[in-house]
């Protein structure tokens, strides 16, 4: 956040924390960027797709959106490269960014990640939108190894109905699917820092 400068009753300056601003109309200027979706080459080995719908406290989806997602590899190895919008169709970057379409749709070109330090896998995802003074942080967990979602320290703190708003479907093709809910029924759970 940025900082403005004031003065205390005794004159002496004080920095005080300016508050978030919602986004405005330059969205993307300096956030798009060619295949910013596609964390891996498309239909490379163990290319997976990964998408999902951001709906809002209505139930509307939201056509302007911004999603981002950082994972490990599929070792569990937190990618530390530099370069990340940088893509060579070769490399595993580990961070991705999707625009939503006008249907509120997202979807990124990614790998299951691995787990790091026995953890359960998860992706850590960023949610950017209109009427938003910050972006919103949560994760998607994989589907598939339920005793790691059952040990995990944060999805053990929350309800069931709050743990389902995190963990992704595992569809037939192998891709994932998981909507985000700003608000309302089944809102997704939110961390925050």
């Amino acid at each position: 956040m940025a900082r403005t400068l004031r003065s205390d009753l005794q004159g002496k300056e004080q920095l005080e924390i300016t508050p978030g601003q919602t986004v405005g109309p330059f969205f993307a200027f300096g956030t798009v960027y060619p295949k910013m979706h596609e964390v891996v080459f498309p239909h490379s080995p163990g290319a997976i797709v990964l998408s999902g719908t951001v709906y809002d406290g209505a139930g509307a989806p939201i056509p302007d959106a911004l999603v981002e997602i950082w994972s490990a590899d599929a070792e569990g190895n937190i990618p530390r490269g530099r370069g990340s919008r940088r893509r060579d169709d070769h490399t595993f970057t580990g961070f991705g960014r999707s625009a939503t379409t006008d249907e509120g749709r997202f979807e990124f070109w990614t790998i299951n990640p691995g787990s790091v330090n026995g953890e359960a896998p998860f992706y850590a995802v960023a949610v950017f939108a209109r009427g938003l003074p910050d972006k919103l942080m949560t994760r998607i967990y994989l589907p598939d190894d339920q005793e790691k979602l059952d040990a995990d320290p944060f999805l053990s703190s929350l309800t069931p109905e709050e743990r389902a708003t995190l963990i992704a479907t595992r569809l037939p093709n192998g891709y994932l699917r998981h909507d985000i809910r700003l608000q309302g029924e089944n809102e997704t759970v939110f961390l925050e820092f």
